[in-house]
């Protein structure tokens, strides 16, 4: 997922979405520990969308107090 979409999602949708991709990291590193993972590289990608999504948060956040 690219930046530019992340910063178009609203407070809830950034929530939804970092809570399904927590759990889609869980299950990826669980599949790697049971050697059923087919594509390694996939965890390196949802831990950088965990960290645009938690970014995008903080920006905000800091917005509003900003703005407040």
């Amino acid at each position: 997922m690219k930046a530019s979409e992340i910063k178009e999602l609203t407070a809830e949708e950034l929530q939804e979405k970092l809570k399904s991709l927590k759990q889609e990291l869980f299950n990826l590193r669980f599949q790697l520990a049971i050697n059923q993972l087919d594509n390694p590289m996939r965890i390196k990608e949802v831990k950088k969308d965990i960290a645009r999504v938690l970014t995008v948060m903080k920006q905000q956040e800091l917005e509003s107090i900003k703005n407040a």
